[in-house]
């Protein structure tokens, strides 16, 4: 009986992170739309996501400390309970990522618009990708889709070089437009950050599944 109460917490654990990472998912999601529609009541929602997903950060980290401390989990269990320990603090950063892009939408509420040479939307939408993949193979328990995100990271990593140096030259050229082509830089910065999260999300999932660290991307054949 006792070991069918530690499998019923380890889901509601389960469930609680999930429900934490929906949550980080839609922060992401809202900020880059409220940057590009300059929508100030989405910043505002933004924001108030962040709070709950800080909240929810603490009963993750108490729930899977608790367990630590009570069960004394062995093997993948184990595993588990410290991957979720570390995919926990990622969907917080996320999530501070999210607030950093919508506050920095805000400071250009009265700065005019201007189209840039550069597509924050599709980066937006590649690390919202990655996001939900790394989820879904936590929740699918699949080692194989999680170690697809690792190659989507270089994808954004190219993006956020490109944004830079674009937006580099627009400043040089046209220094009238610098405030709007730094924040988009910020922005870019803090979503291939974001997707830096989501790829170590990623790899704590192929740790729980497989005991492989591929923080160094390593291939998972090498694990088998």
């Amino acid at each position: 009986m006792p070991r069918i109460n530690f499998h019923q917490q380890l889901a509601a654990l389960k469930d609680k992170l999930l429900a934490m990472a929906a949550l980080s998912q839609q922060a992401l999601e809202f900020s880059v739309e409220a940057y590009l529609a300059r929508d100030m009541a989405l910043c505002n929602h933004v924001l108030e996501i962040e709070e709950a997903i800080n909240a929810a950060e603490t009963t993750v980290d108490e729930m899977a400390y608790e367990l630590l401390a009570k069960e004394q989990p062995m093997a993948i269990d184990l595993r588990f309970i410290l991957s979720v320990i570390k995919i926990n603090g990622d969907l917080e950063r996320i999530g501070d990522q999210a607030a950093n892009i919508a506050e920095r939408a805000q400071l250009l509420k009265n700065a005019p618009e201007l189209s840039l040479p550069v597509d924050i939307q599709t980066m937006g939408e590649k690390a919202g990708v990655m996001i939900r993949t790394a989820i879904q193979g936590l929740l699918e328990a699949n080692p194989k889709m999680a170690e697809s995100v690792l190659s989507m990271d270089d994808e954004v990593d190219d993006m956020n070089r490109v944004v830079q140096s674009e937006l580099v030259d627009t400043m040089q050229q046209h220094p009238q437009f610098s405030v709007q082509a730094l924040s988009a830089i910020l922005i870019s910065r803090n979503l291939e950050r974001a997707a830096d999260h989501a790829t170590n999300i990623a790899e704590d999932v192929v740790f729980w599944l497989r005991g492989s660290d591929v923080r160094h991307k390593m291939s998972l054949a090498e694990a088998d």
